[in-house]
């Protein structure tokens, strides 16, 4: 609103500045007589002008009246056109941000709607998670089998990875899994300013952060802030119930394997094979993740407090952890969606295996 209203007054000075140029033209022109005859009987700069009483008098007057107008317009118009300049250049920039979630949510929306059916897969356009066909080929038979593999939450996708590591996800994919590239450079549809919009609309249907730092004013995408504590209760009763009811003998065992949201917290979905299509194998065994069983997690984290701090900030690309490792960026960090308790449960699980 401030942006079209200094648009308004910025339109409104033009305005007045024109046709007081125009107004000026035309009585000047007015004024002029016309030319009598030819040069040898009236010579242009001989014509007959104001004579001193009158330029001294009315017309100076008039003349210091105009000038005190312009310059009101340009003390006065121009500052208070540049005092809106803040604001509009606000409402510009969230317009434009506003654009590019619509945009974004064009392409995210369901084929049947336009989109490129992201929807489809992930859940709708809340992005809760949701289930996508596709087909599993058996690694020693070669059989083929349809699954409906069960596509993660993307509301939380901005907790587990940087902006930068999602867009690499959407151009290229990932790779074994329905997930497929969208980027040009991947060989997928989207350019890079429909990627780029795309992540704008997924960034504004995260789930808003609590114990967000100061000057971070959005809670979608605050770096210090976590899961609310309602869902991390949540999270917590539903492992602990499992673990009454004898599903899973440990609480970090029930963390680990749990289908919480989507699977947006599941940690068998990559580190176990056959979890996300339902037909589990054996538990920490590897799949689209390494392998964590026979001691891989202890000899890699000799120290248990560098693995709970690698789970917590995930696996940056090209960075060293652990004994010779070297990030890639697939691994999420769940430091903004579980809690330090959860976290070191889930740790002790696994290096138990």
């Amino acid at each position: 609103m401030l942006a079209l209203s200094t648009t308004a007054i910025a339109w409104l000075i033009a305005v007045v500045v024109a046709l007081g140029w125009a107004v000026y033209a035309f009585l000047n022109l007015r004024s002029a007589r016309s030319e009598i005859g030819s040069e040898l009987e009236l010579a242009a700069n001989r014509k007959p002008y104001y004579d001193d009483e009158e330029l001294e008098g009315p017309r100076l007057e008039r003349m210091q009246v105009l000038g005190v107008l312009m310059l009101a317009v340009v003390v006065i118009g121009l500052p208070a056109y540049w005092i809106y300049e803040p604001s509009r250049q606000a409402g510009a920039e969230d317009q434009q941000a506003a654009n590019f979630v619509r945009w974004g949510a064009d392409l995210f929306a369901s084929t049947e709607d336009g989109g490129f059916n992201c929807a489809g897969c992930h859940g709708g356009m809340s992005g809760v998670g949701g289930v996508a066909p596709f087909n599993v080929a058996d690694p020693l038979t070669g059989e083929v089998t349809a699954v409906d593999w069960e596509a993660p939450a993307v509301n939380t996708i901005f907790y587990k990875f940087s902006e930068e590591e999602v867009e690499f996800i959407l151009v290229y994919g990932r790779p074994f899994s329905p997930m497929s590239p969208w980027g040009l450079d991947g060989g997928g549809p989207m350019n890079s300013q429909q990627i780029e919009t795309l992540i704008a609309y997924m960034q504004s249907i995260q789930i808003p952060r609590e114990n967000c730092g100061p000057g971070e004013d959005d809670p979608r995408s605050c770096p210090s802030g976590n899961l609310p504590a309602d869902i991390q209760g949540d999270i917590d009763t539903l492992a602990r119930q499992a673990v009454d009811a004898g599903t899973y003998d440990s609480y970090g065992e029930a963390l680990f394997n749990l289908d919480l949201a989507g699977g947006a917290y599941s940690c068998a979905r990559c580190h176990t094979q056959g979890w996300s299509w339902g037909s589990p194998g054996v538990t920490g065994a590897g799949g689209f993740g390494p392998s964590l069983i026979g001691g891989a997690a202890n000899r890699q984290f000799p120290d248990e407090a560098d693995m709970i701090e690698f789970i917590r900030n995930g696996s940056q690309f090209g960075q060293q952890y652990g004994i010779q490792g070297q990030g890639s960026g697939r691994m999420p960090g769940f430091g903004a969606m579980l809690t330090d308790e959860q976290l070191r449960a889930v740790v002790e699980y696994v290096r138990s295996l």
